[in-house]
């Protein structure tokens, strides 16, 4: 009978029952949070869906040998583990490029080619990336882990991870869980920040239709593009040459397999692994802290900034245009690089005020320079931080 009653206290001290700590089950009600927003809402559900599932395999609650410090080998952070492995993809920065291959091999650069001025407005947006990198520094984080925490407000979840794992990697559960969090939110936070902004005047501004791009101008455009940006900021190699090779397999013609692999099944299992392994890393005992928080409050902000300037930049734009020429203020907030969504909320925020004024088409031109923008903005930071 004391056998019996032994063998079944040893089986209790493994079950997750006792060894659950109300953090742990903090975590798994963040989790299912995101996994009912994805679901309910359709918040990016192919980001969050994978995160909050992720989140509830990390905080599983595991016995751990008081001897050894070590628990069963099945956590992400137990090297040699399934899970360790597949997080090596995050840890050491392989699937944000594959990532950017396939974004490539989706995007259609032609709003951009047909309008290259509204490249300033991507531009002008990642001012929310270096606005949160000092403000990061002056509270006290390493230049390094600033850094990280910046690129929060490029709203471009592969890039965060990137430069994370680069720079601070300790941080990387809480810049990618903060990142992909505002990218979900990009219609919540972005709509009350382009009204606040811009008046009624503003938002009915018409512009003129894009001229036509020629299927040769496409082709030119990912090798100029790479080339240019590539000798500019070496450091972003890794995400902008992936970014503009994608877009050639594109628009070549004749390599269709290739990106049709690319902008399907690769960019979704590796999407599917990088959310859930992402989601996975936030282990009650790593991720529940007041630097978490903070990081999630400094990326809030960077995305506010970013939204902000890009509005802004295009109001000043308009100062500088002449009749004919005015943009639409409301296209700023897609100058963050959250594809294709804050593009849609310039459009419809702009259908708000005017019925007939379709903005999607324009936004789509600083919505794809922001996707360049923050990858270049990585590769500075990378490159003096680095």
């Amino acid at each position: 009978m004391d056998n019996i009653i032994n063998s079944l206290q040893q089986f209790w001290q493994f079950t997750g029952f006792a060894n659950c700590t109300w953090q742990h089950l903090v975590m798994i009600l963040i989790g299912l949070v995101f996994i009912t927003l994805g679901i309910v809402k359709h918040w990016e559900p192919l980001l969050l869906v994978p995160i909050g599932f992720g989140m509830i395999i990390g905080n599983i609650p595991m016995f751990i040998n008081p001897e050894t410090g070590l628990g069963l080998k099945v956590s992400i952070y137990e090297q040699g583990s399934v899970l360790n492995i597949l997080y090596h993809g995050v840890k050491n920065g392989w699937y944000p490029p594959l990532i950017f291959l396939g974004i490539g091999a989706m995007t259609d650069f032609s709003a951009l080619i047909s309008q290259p001025r509204l490249v300033l407005i991507g531009a002008a947006a990642q001012m929310g990336i270096f606005g949160a990198y000092l403000l990061s520094l002056t509270m006290g984080f390493t230049p390094n882990e600033a850094g990280a925490i910046g690129i929060i407000g490029g709203a471009d979840g592969p890039t965060a991870i990137f430069l994370s794992s680069q720079l601070a990697p300790e941080l990387m559960g809480a810049i990618a869980v903060s990142a992909y969090s505002y990218m979900a939110l990009v219609p919540v936070i972005q709509k009350p920040i382009m009204l606040l902004l811009t008046t009624k005047k503003e938002r009915v501004i018409r512009m003129a239709r894009p001229r036509t791009v020629s299927q040769t101008e496409k082709i030119i455009f990912p090798i100029v593009g790479f080339i240019c940006t590539a000798f500019i900021v070496p450091s972003g190699l890794p995400l902008l040459g992936m970014l503009f090779f994608g877009n050639l397999l594109k628009e070549s013609g004749v390599t269709k397999r290739l990106a049709a692999t690319a902008s399907g099944p690769l960019i979704d299992v590796v999407t599917t692994l990088i959310g859930l392994t992402v989601g996975a890393s936030t282990q009650a005992d790593v991720f529940l802290s007041g630097r978490s928080v903070l990081i999630f409050g400094l990326g809030l902000l960077s995305f506010v900034i970013a939204t902000s300037c890009g509005v802004l930049f295009a109001k000043l734009m308009n100062v500088l245009s002449p009749e004919g020429h005015k943009i639409n203020p409301l296209i700023g907030n897609a100058g963050v690089s959250a594809v294709p969504d804050s593009a849609r909320v310039s459009e419809t925020v702009g259908l708000e005020a005017d019925p007939e004024n379709h903005l999607l088409m324009h936004a789509m031109a600083p919505n794809v320079a922001g996707v360049i923008g923050s990858a270049v903005a990585a590769g500075i930071l990378l490159g003096f931080l680095g």
